[in-house]
C-alpha cells in the first residue's frame, strides 16, 4: 500500500480511509460509531474541513474531505489518534486500534465529486449489508436527502447543487443517482499512480506541485515516480500478458488488485506472476 498522501494544498479533495488493526473490527457498539461522529465533527470544525460525503464500515471508514487550509495530516492524527484514546478508554483497552498509516486519494473535485459521494454511500450495499442505501444508518445518505439532521461534519450543498437549486428536486435526483449507481464500475479502475483520481491535465498539474514542492517535505515514492502509461500500452509494448503485468506493476502506477481486474486474474496469480518474474532477475 503506498504511504499516505502528503500533497496539501488550500482546497484539495481526498477519500481517505483507515482500517481496523488486523483488520477487525474499529466499532464495538453503535455507541462507538456515534463516538467517531463526534470526533469527526471536532476534527471537521478545529480543522476547517468541508467533508462532503462518509461511511462507517465495520472494520474501517470513508470520508470524502476536502481541506480549504491544506491540512489533511494534521487532521488526520487528530481524527485517529482522538478516537483511539477515547474507544480504548471506553473498553479498558491499550495499543493501536487502527492498521498503520491511512489512505488518502487527491481526487480532481470537479469530475469525480458526485461519482466519489455516490460510490462511498454505496459500501454497505455492495458488501450486502443492506439492500439500499438509506437502510444503512451509518452514512452520509440519510442526511443528505433529508431523513437526518446534518451532522457538524457533513456539508451536503455542494452535492445537491449539482443536481437542481431547489432542494426537493435536488434530493430526488440524487436519490435516483444513488440508486443508479449500484452496479457501476469501481471508480479505482482509473487511479493513476494509485494516488490521483482525475484527469490527465489534473495529474500533470497535482505533478508539477510535486516537482516544486520543497524537498525537505516528506514526498511518497510513488508520487516521485514518473506517470504510469495506461495499461493498453504494456500491452502493446510487451510481447506476453505476464509481461505486461510485471512492467505495469513496476511503473508503481497499479496495484495487484487493478491488474487483475484488468487481466480478469485473481490476485493472487497476479502476484505468482510478478514473484516469478523478479525470481529470474
Amino acid at each position: 500500500m503506498a504511504r499516505p498522501l502528503r500533497l496539501e494544498f488550500a482546497g484539495a479533495l481526498y477519500h481517505v480511509t483507515s482500517r481496523g488493526n488486523r483488520r477487525e473490527s474499529i466499532y464495538e457498539t453503535d455507541d462507538d460509531r456515534r463516538l467517531f461522529l463526534d470526533v469527526l465533527d471536532d476534527v471537521c470544525e478545529t480543522f476547517n474541513w468541508v467533508c462532503h460525503a462518509y461511511c462507517l464500515m465495520e472494520n474501517h471508514y470513508h470520508p470524502l474531505i476536502e481541506t480549504p487550509e491544506g491540512n489533511l495530516c494534521h487532521g488526520m492524527r487528530q481524527l485517529n489518534g482522538v478516537y483511539t484514546q477515547r474507544f480504548n478508554r471506553q473498553h479498558d483497552r491499550v495499543g493501536h486500534l487502527l492498521q498503520g498509516r491511512y489512505k488518502a486519494i487527491l481526487v480532481e473535485k470537479e469530475a469525480y465529486l458526485l461519482e466519489l459521494a455516490r460510490y462511498i454511500v454505496l459500501n454497505p450495499v455492495r458488501a450486502e449489508m443492506v439492500r439500499s442505501a438509506v437502510e444503512w444508518p451509518w452514512s452520509s445518505y440519510r442526511a443528505t436527502v433529508g431523513y437526518e439532521p446534518d451532522s457538524n461534519a457533513l456539508f451536503t450543498d455542494s452535492i445537491l447543487l449539482a443536481f437542481d437549486n431547489q432542494r426537493g428536486r435536488a434530493t430526488e435526483c440524487y436519490e435516483r443517482f444513488v440508486a443508479e449507481g449500484k452496479h457501476q464500475p469501481s471508480p479505482w479502475n482509473r487511479l493513476r499512480n494509485q494516488i490521483y483520481l482525475g484527469s490527465e491535465q489534473f495529474v500533470d498539474e497535482m505533478q508539477k506541485r510535486i516537482e516544486n514542492a520543497d524537498r525537505s517535505l516528506e514526498v511518497p515514492l510513488a508520487q516521485r515516480r514518473p506517470l504510469a502509461k495506461p495499461l493498453d500500452y504494456y500491452v502493446k509494448t510487451t510481447s506476453s500478458r505476464n509481461e505486461a503485468i510485471v512492467k505495469a506493476y513496476a511503473s508503481g502506477g497499479y496495484s495487484m488488485k487493478a491488474l487483475g481486474e484488468f487481466f480478469g486474474l485473481h490476485y493472487s496469480r497476479v502476484s505468482r506472476i510478478i514473484s516469478e518474474a523478479k525470481g529470474k532477475t
